[in-house]
């Protein structure tokens, strides 16, 4: 298939060039749309999208991070999320995967920030220092604060890719040596997605992208800027081990009889209670498993200052908002067991009022029986 004649080919006409079937690509679009959390003519939405737009060019900046975002990232269950993200959607300028580097890679960024001038998407991973004028960060000779102002200046949407980005992570826990910033903090007046996560799931990340490249807007936010579609519900809500919490069945330790039968982890410090994240449904490594599944609790890091939350990991919540049995964990048992307790009074009251019923109507009908005999 020949490319069109628009400056850069479709997601389909790379997909196809690069060896994929129209197969592949179909599967893709059902993937993708279902963790978009999109109906089922969503897949037709998709597919149609990828096969008429052209690329969309995208700068991605690494600052303070560790570049787990961007591991995640490769490392999607389905391997055409990195073709068609990473390697199709055209990433223009990006430290740690692009071929080029020195002066060759800093102008390729600069001609896609002339060239596709409020076009481009900017992804950005990690944080940006503050202090003493940025110099904790420098690339190029120049500071993360003096890069980011510059590429978000022409960008048609920002994209901060993990906790890093979206709460400053562990480099801005206290003290915060460098005065590490979250990017929603320094930049304002643009349409700015926070992806949070340590790392976030790729195919979360991969659903932002595509929907923006889809619909031609940025995905339905929540109050703090997060994508509803995988940031609407919490980690407990969708927990397998959640019965075990309603129930009142805890580990207590991670050594212990109950850990090794797989109930709640609230108690070691399981953080799912107050933390709004996909792992439950999507989990990673395709599909496999997520840290409660692994036998951790979750750790909380798609929520702002989850470091700085607590006096550690294995520190329990002590109270999270809530209502009935939620209100407080070290009720819930004894609310379980109390209703169950009542319950069964209930019922054997219940049977023993119906057992004096029928023993007298039983009487009442002997009685009459005898009368028509004499």
């Amino acid at each position: 298939m020949e490319p069109t004649t628009t400056q850069r080919p479709t997601y389909y006409e790379e997909l196809r060039r690069k060896g994929y079937s129209r197969r592949d690509f179909m599967k893709f679009c059902t993937m993708i749309a279902a963790y978009m959390g999109l109906e089922a003519s969503g897949t037709a939405q998709v597919a149609n999208a990828l096969m008429q737009h052209p690329r969309v060019p995208v700068i991605w900046l690494h600052f303070q991070e560790c570049t787990c975002c961007s591991e995640s990232f490769i490392r999607s269950s389905h391997p055409m999320v990195a073709d068609i993200i990473l390697d199709k959607i055209s990433l223009d300028y990006t430290e740690t995967l692009m071929a080029a580097s020195g002066h060759q890679a800093e102008a390729a960024m600069r001609k896609t920030m002339e060239e596709h001038d409020g076009e481009y998407v900017l992804c950005v991973e990690g944080s940006v220092p503050v202090y003493e004028d940025g110099v904790y960060c420098c690339i190029g000779g120049r500071s993360a604060i003096d890069i980011l102002e510059e590429t978000a200046a022409g960008a048609k949407a920002v994209i901060g890719w993990g906790s890093c980005a979206c709460n400053g992570c562990i480099q801005a826990a206290k003290p915060n040596p460098t005065g590490a910033t979250p990017i929603h903090q320094l930049i304002k007046g643009k349409p700015l997605i926070k992806v949070p996560g340590c790392p976030p799931i790729g195919e979360v990340m991969a659903g932002v992208l595509v929907h923006l490249v889809t619909f031609g807007r940025i995905p339905e936010l929540d109050r703090i800027g997060r994508p509803k579609a995988f940031y609407s519900k919490r980690v407990h809500d969708s927990c397998y081990r959640r019965p075990y919490y309603d129930a009142g069945l805890f580990v207590e330790s991670f050594d212990d009889e109950n850990a090794q039968k797989g109930y709640c982890l609230y108690k070691v410090g399981c953080k799912g209670p107050t933390t709004y994240n996909a792992c439950g449904v999507t989990k990673w490594n395709n599909g496999t498993s997520y840290p409660i599944q692994s036998g951790h609790g979750c750790i909380g890091c798609s929520e702002a200052n989850f470091w700085d939350n607590g006096a550690s990991f294995y520190t329990r919540i002590p109270t999270f908002p809530g209502f009935g049995i939620e209100s407080n964990a070290d009720t819930v048992g004894k609310v379980a067991a109390g209703a169950t307790a009542v319950g069964l009074a209930i019922h054997a009251t219940a049977a023993t009022l119906r057992g004096k019923k029928k023993g007298a109507q039983m009487e009442t009908e002997g009685q009459a029986n005898a009368a028509e005999l004499d």
